[in-house]
């Protein structure tokens, strides 16, 4: 089973992903996509793993996505990766203007989904209901992210947007 959860920023898609997987039984492992670039972000990044504790197991993995879940597949009941936002921000960062090689990676991390027998969870934001960046590596940004939740919700099993934090069931 696969569950994508989207939503504005701090529209709550972390604390109900999280409280998702841990009403599922058995052991379970949070992806994290996020870098400590700057001392906010390793601060950020430290709540999330204090609010988990010891109740997970954590595979950090900014760029190769497919690879991780590949790795941890048969090992846990869920993963829960979070998130989709902060992973096109790494790929358009590590390979700025070459989409092909984002694509590629892009479709490796489907693949890797689709060769999964346990529940993942999938965070994102939903980036789009704003306006028009006003530069093009924001746009390309927007678009890129886009896309890639268009194809996630259409290969979710069940989808949930956040609002305000209060969870709606769209698919």
């Amino acid at each position: 089973m696969i569950i994508f959860v989207t939503g504005g920023a701090r529209s709550g898609k972390s604390d109900f992903a999280q409280d998702m997987a841990e009403k599922i039984e058995g052991k379970r492992v949070f992806v994290a996509t996020a870098q400590a670039f700057d001392e906010e972000m390793a601060e950020r990044i430290q709540k999330h793993q204090e609010n988990r504790g010891t109740r997970w197991d954590a595979l950090e993995e900014p760029i190769n996505l497919g690879g991780a879940i590949r790795s941890i597949l048969g090992q846990y009941k869920t993963i829960l990766v979070d998130c989709l936002t902060v992973w096109m921000s790494n790929l358009l960062l590590e390979y700025q203007d070459q989409n092909e090689r984002i694509s590629e990676i892009v479709d490796d991390f489907f693949s890797g989904l689709s060769e999964s027998d346990e529940t993942i969870i999938v965070v994102s934001n939903e980036v789009g209901m704003g306006i028009v960046p006003d530069n093009k590596l924001a746009r390309d940004y927007r678009d890129q992210l886009g896309f890639l939740n268009q194809r996630m919700a259409r290969r979710a099993d069940d989808v949930y947007v956040l609002f305000s934090g209060i969870p709606v069931k769209i698919k």
